[in-house]
């Protein structure tokens, strides 16, 4: 190889090294995310079981604790409609076809430093599902965190 073309192939791993890759966001870590969740939507701390117990279920396609998580009425999409369903029996008994494989693979993987978080919730597989904090009533005193969308 010569001096010139190894030059060249130096300058440009450099540059690739210093240069963000666009559209894909800057990385973070836990604790940025945790405060991101803190400052928008309170009960950071609450939300780690509920994640956990979806990246698993995710993992195993275990349909009744992903349903056990969702709010209710819940808007899915899924083959390019929309579906609003309206309980938890009646997502277990679609599950095959309101949830893909390739979302469940994707959520499944999820790792807690790349969640994104704004005013809606908490974004996890790029949009696939979206959690948020559930208000109880409408005080919003209490609150839980749950499935509030899903994008296949």
């Amino acid at each position: 190889m010569s001096r010139l073309s190894a030059a060249l192939l130096l300058a440009g791993a450099m540059l690739l090294a210093t240069t963000p890759l666009t559209g894909r966001a800057a990385a973070q870590s836990d604790n940025q995310v945790y405060d991101r969740i803190e400052e928008l939507h309170g009960d950071a701390a609450g939300f780690d079981r509920p994640l956990r117990q979806l990246v698993l279920a995710m993992r195993s396609s275990d349909a009744g604790t992903v349903a056990d998580l969702a709010e209710y009425p819940l808007t899915v999409k899924a083959n390019g409609k929309t579906y609003n369903v309206e309980n938890a029996e009646d997502f277990i008994e679609n599950f095959d076809d309101l949830v893909t494989p390739e979302t469940r693979r994707a959520v499944g993987r999820q790792q807690y430093e790349d969640l994104f978080v704004n005013s809606d919730g908490v974004m996890l597989a790029n949009g696939a599902v979206w959690m948020g904090a559930v208000c109880e009533d409408n005080a919003c005193q209490d609150s839980h965190w749950a499935i509030i969308a899903i994008n296949n």
